[in-house]
C-alpha cells in the first residue's frame, strides 16, 4: 500500500477488491486468496461512501513478517531515542546469519556517533558470524583523526566507544548463545534477561535413511580454556540482571526487558562517559 503510484492513505476504507463489495464479506481475506504478486484492484474512499471513491491497483504479498518485525525494531530504537535524548543507540540481531549480519550493519554504522549501544540477541536463531560481529563491536581507538572542516572521529573508524550492554533471552539460541558468552568473556558488558537457549553442539551433513528421513549427526562442541569443563551446552548463558518479561504487560507493548536495558546504560552513560575530546591547540610556527 505504500509502493509508488498507489493511491491509498492510512484509515481509507476498503469499499470493494476486484469489483466485489466488502460489505457482503464475512472476511476481507477471502478475497485475497491466490492473489500473492497480482494485480488487485482495490476501491478506497476516505468515507465509507461510494461517493468521490476512487480505484487503484495494488500486488498483495505473501508474508506479512517482515513488515512486523521491521515494525518491532523501529518501535524500539524510537523509544530509546525517547528515553536517552537520542544518546543511545539500538540493534537487533535476529539470527547469526545472513539476515542477522545484514541486519547488524543496516543499523551499527549508521548510529556510530551515539554514546551507548544496546545489542538486542533475543530470539536468535543462531549460525556462525557471533565472532565477527564480537570483533567489531570490541574495536578500540588508538588516536583521534580529524580533518579540515569535518568533526574529529575516533580512529581506526568503524567504532562505537561507549558503553554496551546485551539483550538476552530463552530463545537466544546456538550462536545466539556464543555471542552472549563472548560478550561476558571480553567484558564488553552487562547482560540482561533470560538465560539462554543451551544448545551449541553443532550439526554439519545429512546422512540419508531409505524410507526418505535423514539424520543430522553432531560435530561440534566448546570447552573453557583452562581446559576444565565443557560450557554452554544444556546451560546456555546466565544474565547479569534477570529480567523476565511478563506475558500480559508484553502483549500490551510494554517490554520490561528493554526497559531495564535503558535504566542501566543511562547509568553507565552518567558514571563513565565517552566523548571525544576537542582537537588541541593547532601548532604556530
Amino acid at each position: 500500500l505504500t509502493a509508488i503510484g498507489v493511491d491509498a492513505s492510512e484509515g481509507d476504507f476498503i469499499l470493494a477488491v476486484n469489483g466485489e463489495p466488502t460489505d457482503g464479506m464475512q472476511d476481507i481475506y477471502e478475497s485475497l486468496v491466490d492473489t500473492v504478486g497480482k494485480q488487485v484492484r482495490l476501491k478506497l474512499n476516505s468515507v465509507p461512501s461510494e461517493e468521490g471513491s476512487r480505484e487503484t491497483v495494488v500486488v498483495p504479498i505473501g508474508d506479512e513478517t517482515p513488515l512486523y518485525y521491521y515494525e518491532w525494531v523501529q518501535g524500539n530504537i524510537e523509544k530509546i531515542s525517547r528515553a536517552t535524548d537520542g544518546r543511545v543507540g539500538y540493534i537487533h540481531i535476529p539470527d547469526m546469519q545472513t539476515q542477522g549480519m545484514n541486519e547488524f550493519v543496516r543499523y551499527f554504522y549508521p548510529q556510530l556517533r551515539k554514546e551507548a549501544l544496546i545489542v538486542d540477541v533475543r530470539s536468535n536463531g543462531g549460525g556462525n558470524v557471533s565472532p565477527i560481529l564480537i570483533e567489531r563491536l570490541r574495536r578500540e581507538a588508538a588516536m583521534i583523526g580529524i580533518a579540515r572542516n569535518v568533526a574529529p572521529e575516533f580512529d581506526p573508524g568503524g567504532l562505537l566507544a561507549g558503553p554496551k550492554v546485551a539483550l538476552i533471552d530463552e530463545f537466544s539460541a546456538s550462536d545466539g548463545d556464543i555471542f552472549a558468552y563472548r560478550f561476558r568473556h571480553y567484558n564488553m558488558g552487562k547482560l540482561i534477561g533470560k538465560r539462554t537457549w543451551g544448545g551449541v553442539v553443532g550439526i554439519r551433513g545429512t546422512l540419508p535413511i531409505v524410507d526418505g528421513g535423514f539424520l543430522m549427526r553432531p560435530e561440534f562442541s566448546r570447552y573453557d580454556l583452562a581446559g576444565t569443563e565443557w560450557i554452554m551446552e544444556g546451560v546456555g548463558v546466565a544474565p547479569d540482571i534477570v529480567v523476565d518479561n511478563d506475558p500480559a504487560k508484553e502483549f500490551e507493548g510494554v517490554d520490561q526487558q528493554l526497559n531495564k536495558a535503558i535504566e542501566v546504560i543511562l547509568e553507565e552513560l552518567e558514571e563513565a562517559p565517552v566523548k571525544i575530546p576537542p582537537p588541541p591547540p593547532y601548532p604556530v610556527k
